[in-house]
């Protein structure tokens, strides 16, 4: 069993920076991949960034190349997401999520999920 608890949204303005965590409950794995996805008012959850713990390898959607960045920190168990130069569209529930079936944004393919940090940007 896996617990996740993200940390670190809040309010921030146009063009700040941001970086969000997300901490780790209970057994890890190699084959294990861990992402960070993102819900805005009324819109569909979109696919932010993820990777892979044993390998450090990632993937990123078009959108998010050059401005977010996920990392993790083995020995503490943390994933974290770096988002730089923010806008107010990227006004969201930001959810961390773990899976075992491959690095990529299937929600459906990651099995444990946080209760997400909401994170808003204002002008």
């Amino acid at each position: 069993q896996v617990q996740l608890v993200e940390s670190g949204g809040g309010v921030v303005q146009i063009g700040e920076s941001l970086r969000l965590s997300c901490t780790i409950f209970g057994h890890t794995a190699d084959n294990m991949a861990m992402a960070w996805f993102r819900q805005a008012p009324g819109k569909e959850r979109e696919f932010v960034a993820a990777i892979a713990w044993s390998s450090g390898g990632t993937v990123y959607p078009g959108s998010m190349v050059g401005r977010f960045a996920i990392s993790t920190d083995k020995f503490k168990k943390m994933v974290y997401l770096q988002m730089n130069s923010l806008k107010s569209e990227d006004t969201a529930v930001y959810s961390c999520a773990v899976g075992m079936k491959g690095v990529h944004g299937i929600p459906e393919y990651y099995a444990y999920w946080g209760q997400g940090t909401r994170v808003t940007v204002s002008s």
